[in-house]
């Protein structure tokens, strides 16, 4: 679900704007990480705790 929220919020974000999306789920660093390469987006992944904080920037 936070993938697919990500996507949605990304559409109102200018090219070279970023996202930060905060996650509990366990596969969302892999999903946003695949998400960002097919999509030509950058993605930083920081974990603290059970937290996943992803920074993305648009392409």
């Amino acid at each position: 679900m936070p993938l697919l929220m990500a996507k949605r919020a990304l559409r109102d974000v200018p090219s070279g704007g970023v996202l930060v999306v905060l996650s509990t789920d366990a596969g969302s660093e892999r999903d946003f990480e695949s998400f960002a390469r097919l999509a030509g987006h950058t993605v930083r992944c920081e974990r603290s705790g059970d937290e996943l904080q992803l920074t993305i920037t648009k392409a």
